[in-house]
């Protein structure tokens, strides 16, 4: 018997940004690192991202940066998780194929989330 096109998942090749699970405009922006797209059905908590809350030193600017970046424009995301509080966690893109994590850790106003993301970005 020979097997053709057959992968072990193991060594599969890695999502890259033409997969994606959700797709959408952001309509709204909670924090450093939550955003919605398209209105509130779809709550993303980006994923391997840990920006600082709102009301603490840094939540602000975090946000700003964030709202900066996303705010009504079309983001794609790939699902990773869904949290405790019921927000798909995912990794996102913007439409230049930026990946928003990436882009709020270089910018020193979040960091990674070494706890979830393995050291991904490579900041842990």
């Amino acid at each position: 018997m020979v097997l053709t096109g057959c992968v072990p998942s193991e060594v599969a090749a890695p999502a890259t940004p033409s997969r994606f699970d959700f797709a959408g405009q952001v309509t709204r922006v909670v924090d450093g690192d939550t955003f919605w797209i398209n209105g509130q059905r779809t709550r993303i908590r980006v994923w391997g991202l840990d920006a600082p809350e709102i009301g603490r030193a840094g939540g602000s600017t975090a946000t700003a940066q964030l709202a900066g970046l996303v705010s009504g424009r079309s983001v794609q995301c790939r699902m990773r998780d869904v949290d405790r509080y019921g927000r798909i966690v995912g990794q996102c893109w913007l439409p230049d194929g930026r990946d928003i994590a990436a882009t709020m850790i270089a910018s020193g106003t979040a960091r990674e989330y070494c706890r979830f993301s393995g050291n991904y970005y490579g900041t842990c």
